[in-house]
Parts: C-alpha cells; structure tokens; sequence
C-alpha cells in the first residue's frame, strides 16, 4: 500500500457568497484522496459512514484507485454531517450545524493488509484515534502525517502533544501554531513545534500560500490570485492530499522534493476552491494540473543581479 489515509467521510451543506447547496459529499479523508488519487492509484482509505452514504461516491473512490475496506459502513445510522455559511471575503464562516452520528463512536480498524503502508496522512480527528492508528502499524511508514485544529488543542492537548512525537510532519493553519505555541512569529512557532516531534512542519496560510519548515530551512509557496472562489471548504484537505500524493508518487521525502510536493498540494487546492465541494477535483485533468503548477512556477521566478 502506497498511501494510507485516515480521515472522515461526510456530507456538507454549504453557503458561501456564491451559491448554496443542500448536501454534498465532503470529510478530510475524502478530500484528501480526490486530490491524492492524481498521482497514485494504490491508496487506503480508514473511515466510518452511515448506510445513508451515496453508494456513486464511493464507487467513485475505487475507481480512482482507493481501497475502502477500511470504510466501516454502520446500518441504520446517519453519516458525519457539517454545515457552514462562509462570509463574504470566505475567510470567515459560521457553522451551523455539526451532527457528529456515525463519528461520535469512531473506532479505526485497520485491516490486516492496509497496516503497512509506505506512506500515512492522518487527517484531522481525535489525537487519542491518531495514535490508535499509529499503534495498529507492522512497519514504520516512509512518513507519517498529521493534521489537527485548535479543538483539539482545547480539550485534549495531552494526547495531541503525544501523537506530535510519533509523527514526521504536522500541518496546520497559522492560528493554530500560534495557539499551539504561544507564539505570534510564525518563524518562532516553527522552531517550537521542531521540537514537539515532527521533522516537518506546513503552516497553511489560506489564500497567502503555505510555509514549509525543516530544520532552520524555511520554504514559502504563494496561494494562486484566482479570478473565481467559489467554496473554500476541503481546500486544506486537499492540499494535504495532493502533497502526500506527490510524496507517494516520487517516494522522495528530501526538503527539495517536498518543495515540489507543496507546488502540487497548492496547485489542486486551488481547483479545488473553483467549484462546491470535490467536483472540481473529479473533474480537472493531469495537463490542466501541470498548467496550474507552471504558473507557481512563474509567479515566484525572476532574475536579479547584484552589484
């Protein structure tokens, strides 16, 4: 197994400026494998759902090379549901409903064959189940990633620090680092959580790129000025998958191989955002992927000479 994802599957009802929709498919472990699935086809997906879930997606899921017999299907129940109105400049959102269902008793299991995996991405759940992951691996993966939120820095902080020394990279927003450090400076925050555990650490800055630490190295990809932004929702997500999936693909985990795989990740991401939900993703195809990548490229080239 190339790629083991552990993450939600869920529905979301979205509002943003430009539209609303009743339910869509979303979940961190769905998104990140829309995004992953365009540069490997040998992935794992651990999550649970309700019997209400729509049988397409994930028929949608194998297609693109994602095994879901980690997917626990329960009968009877309902599938993790969020709901949001993001405000007009999306940076900002109101969530309006969080019915947890199936999510409230998430056990991951994983099966036999999916627990020595070359690479894990962890999506953003309980650190108590991050590390029940961890501890149900035969081997130790390539890499291990890791999301998490300032929720979880709130009511299970100890768990959260422990699952930090069991992981290879961390991503998180740049609220989050500061909270999770007491630190504003981004750059000191890094240093802080170098020491928490990871090797790695991708501080996400939304619509003003991403940060990529190692060491005292530090590399800034710019966020893409887009004419149209229609849902930010997911775009994290996959952002994360699209970085792990480069990873996957190359089986490189050098700094300057991550520089590229932080290009990718910010290249989907930025599909992403075109259209509510993952449609964007299930649509876009590999040479529009290299176009957009191009266009990083561009944007952060110049010539200088110094005298």
């Amino acid at each position: 197994m190339s790629l083991l994802i552990v993450g939600t599957v869920a529905f979301d009802a979205i509002e943003t400026p430009f539209g609303k929709t009743d339910r869509i498919t979303g979940g961190s472990g769905n998104y990140i494998a829309h995004s992953a699935g365009h540069f490997t086809h040998d992935m794992g997906l651990v999550s649970v759902i309700g019997d209400d879930f729509d049988q397409d997606e994930l028929a949608y899921l194998k297609k693109i090379g994602t095994d879901i017999s980690g997917i626990e299907v329960i009968k009877g129940e309902k599938s993790f549901f969020w709901s949001g109105k993001y405000h007009l400049d999306l940076n900002r959102r109101d969530t309006l409903a969080t019915d947890l269902n199936v999510l409230a008793n998430f056990n991951p299991v994983l099966p036999e064959h999916l627990r020595k995996p070359d690479f894990l991405i962890l999506g953003n759940i309980d650190p108590a189940l991050q590390i029940k992951v961890i501890e149900q691996l035969e081997a130790r993966p390539k890499l291990i990633a890791m999301d998490t939120m300032n929720f979880w820095m709130d009511i299970a902080l100890e768990n959260l620090l422990s699952v930090l020394t069991k992981v290879d990279l961390l991503t998180i927003n740049e609220e989050e680092a500061r909270q999770l450090t007491g630190e504003y400076s981004l750059v000191k925050a890094a240093q802080k959580i170098l020491t928490m555990g990871p090797k790695f650490l991708i501080i996400k800055k939304g619509e003003h790129g991403a940060l990529l630490f190692h060491g005292n190295r530090v590399f800034f990809a710019p966020a893409l000025p887009l004419e149209d932004v229609f849902d930010p929702t997911g775009a994290g997500d996959t952002f994360a998958g699209g970085f792990m999936g480069y990873l996957a693909k190359t089986k490189d985990i050098s700094f300057d191989n991550m520089k590229r795989a932080v290009i990718y990740g910010s290249a989907l991401a930025s599909f992403c955002v075109e259209k509510f939900g993952p449609q964007r993703l299930k649509e876009v195809t590999q040479e529009e992927i290299e176009d957009r990548v191009q266009v990083f490229i561009e944007i952060v080239d110049f010539d200088i000479i110094l005298e």
